[in-house]
């Protein structure tokens, strides 16, 4: 599962596809629909996470006896790579830097905190042996400001340079989208105030590419099952009836990292990513 893809033998149609995400359940929502369809099209689909994602909030009484956090979300990870169709599944193990403005962002050693340039190295490391063709990362503010979502990006963008990869995606939001979303389905918010989305994704006119994965979604849901320990940020989707959970995730928007914007209609995956 790890032979390089330009090695002999190796068919010239198979692309590679490097998706680069910050914890643990990441890779759902902006590119899971993405990777099972690459992965459908007979393309090879590497997926690496930056952090043990050990501070994600967990329910009371999930854990067993001696269990800790980063050990069930690695088999989460794992459970979902392979609904996605994951062929190789890296985690360079940072600690997780937690949300933004908190204590632990402060550590020394928190993924935000860490040395640009080998962690970047790690990654062209792998994106040179892996052969990739196309790098997903996030966008400059991470999708929602997080820290470790924001170093991904600084990341991901200093190691495509340093592998030489120039098909570099931002996975975002499409945040016109989701006022629409949120405007047409009001009871989604209507227990709480309506969150705050000037600062999530990106502007519609400011999107490249947008990929419809509705024929994925069944893989999408059962990734986001896989990662129980997370219910807080699945929970309330898988909840909701397929056709709504269609319409919030059947799209996956990106930036093409330095390319023109100015919007596009929805594409097939082959139309709108060189895979």
């Amino acid at each position: 599962m790890t032979t390089p893809r330009h090695g002999n033998g190796a068919v010239p149609a198979t692309r590679v596809l490097v998706c680069f995400h910050a914890h643990p359940d990441d890779e759902v929502f902006t590119t899971g629909g993405v990777m099972r369809l690459a992965a459908d099209a007979g393309h090879r689909v590497v997926l690496v996470t930056a952090t043990d994602g050990a501070l994600g909030e967990v329910p009371d009484g999930l854990l067993a006896e001696g269990e800790q956090l980063v050990d069930r979300r690695r088999r989460e990870l794992e459970t979902s790579a392979r609904a996605l169709g994951v062929h190789r599944l890296e985690m360079l193990g940072y600690p997780d830097s937690g949300m933004a403005g908190t204590a632990d962002n402060a550590r020394a050693d928190a993924f935000c905190n860490v040395d640009v340039e080998v962690a970047a190295s790690r990654l062209a490391r792998l994106l040179v042996e892996e052969g990739a063709d196309v790098l997903t990362i996030y966008d400059p503010n991470g999708n929602y400001g997080h820290p470790d979502h924001i170093q991904v990006h600084v990341v991901g963008v200093r190691a495509a340079e340093l592998a030489g990869i120039t098909q570099v995606y931002e996975a975002t939001v499409n945040r016109d989208q989701m006022s629409r979303l949120m405007a047409s389905n009001p009871e989604w918010v209507a227990e709480s105030a309506p969150p705050d989305i000037s600062e999530l994704g990106l502007p519609e006119s400011e999107i490249t590419t947008v990929v419809d994965v509705r024929a994925a979604m069944s893989a999408k849901r059962q990734a986001m099952a896989a990662h129980e320990s997370q219910v807080g940020d699945f929970g309330p989707f898988l909840a909701m009836p397929a056709e709504q959970v269609e319409a919030a995730f059947g799209q996956e928007s990106f930036r093409r990292h330095g390319g023109a914007t100015g919007g596009r209609g929805t594409a097939t995956l082959e139309t709108a990513l060189p895979l």
